[in-house]
């Protein structure tokens, strides 16, 4: 069958125009099918909890559902390193914080880099930690308690589920002259479980993880480590101010993608993030967890990266100095 020029030349245009129309129709399509939310820790802890909240509320904006999913072990480590070798098509994503995008890359020998092997997305939430024990405890406050644990001659006994908190500790004893019993935990979750029940003294432990418990009455908070008082416990000092000068320390949780994930697929989860942080119902469910959430232009994946960079160069020296190491 004989075709006019004309017909010739757009049957050409539409040839050309395919690969374009191509690239437009997969860019649209994700996200296609559900995507995985990798926490590196068990299921009820602290990041666990954060990543639930926000990605209840990203999957109205993607349209598709999120599982989150928890591999828990070697202080985050295992998990990480899952995303780390998982496909860069935005199906497979992060959720850590400060110990496993920061600290463990200082503490341990990884098969994958924490700052060169990911894709930021966004800075999630922040907030310190609170010094939590057993309702049973008899110190009346902070002072009291440091002299109960020198009195007890390195037989109190602290939970550890993560980098963190054993920078947490490490620094608490430095600072106090004191000497406490490490117990390894697979997450912050089964950690408090035991604080609850008497079988472990103390922990240093998220409000997210630690708050429902105190306000039950089940525990008892001694102080947070940032130099400012949480505002979900007002009467709770920080160590700052009840005399461990020097203290101060907060976790923030985070969002990241294997490296090379496509720019526009990071720009489409980014916004996810971002309408979830500004939904009203979602502040008020991570403000009841005493989680402080990143001002708007704190939200984007340069901020995450340089903030990220910002406290490898801070921290990484400290870790190395004080030589701490997984246990």
């Amino acid at each position: 069958m004989l075709i006019s020029r004309r017909e010739s030349l757009q049957i050409a245009a539409s040839i050309l125009a395919m690969p374009l129309v191509s690239r437009v129709a997969g860019a649209q399509a994700f996200p296609s099918r559900a995507i995985t939310l990798n926490v590196p820790f068990a299921a009820g802890g602290p990041t666990d909890v954060v990543a639930r909240i926000i990605a209840e509320r990203m999957r109205v904006s993607l349209g598709q559902t999120l599982i989150v999913e928890n591999t828990a072990g070697a202080d985050g480590t295992i998990g990480v390193g899952r995303v780390a070798r998982a496909a860069p098509d935005g199906y497979t994503l992060s959720v850590g914080q400060w110990g496993t995008h920061v600290l463990n890359g200082a503490a341990y020998s990884l098969q994958y880099d924490v700052l060169k092997d990911f894709e930021p997305v966004a800075l999630l939430t922040s907030n310190p930690y609170i010094l939590v024990t057993n309702k049973s405890a008899q110190a009346k406050d902070l002072k009291a308690l440091v002299t109960w644990i020198k009195e007890s001659d390195g037989k109190v006994t602290v939970g550890i589920a993560s980098m963190a908190q054993r920078v947490c500790a490490v620094y608490f004893q430095n600072l106090t002259d004191t000497k406490l019993q490490y117990v390894p935990y697979r997450g912050a979750g089964p950690a408090l479980q035991d604080v609850v029940a008497g079988n472990i003294d103390l922990v240093f432990d998220q409000p997210s993880n630690s708050l429902q418990q105190l306000r039950a009455g089940n525990t008892k908070a001694y102080a947070v480590t940032s130099k400012k008082r949480l505002a979900s416990l007002p009467d709770t000092p920080s160590l700052d101010e009840a005399g461990v000068t020097g203290f101060d320390i907060s976790v923030w949780n985070a969002i990241w993608a294997p490296k090379a994930t496509p720019k526009d697929v990071i720009a489409r989860l980014n916004v996810a993030v971002v309408d979830a942080l500004a939904d009203a119902n979602v502040r008020t469910r991570l403000a009841e967890l005493g989680q402080e959430l990143p001002v708007r232009n704190q939200q984007t994946p340069g901020a995450l990266a340089a903030f990220q960079k910002a406290e490898i160069e801070k921290w990484w020296p400290i870790i190395k100095a004080a030589n701490i190491k997984p246990e």
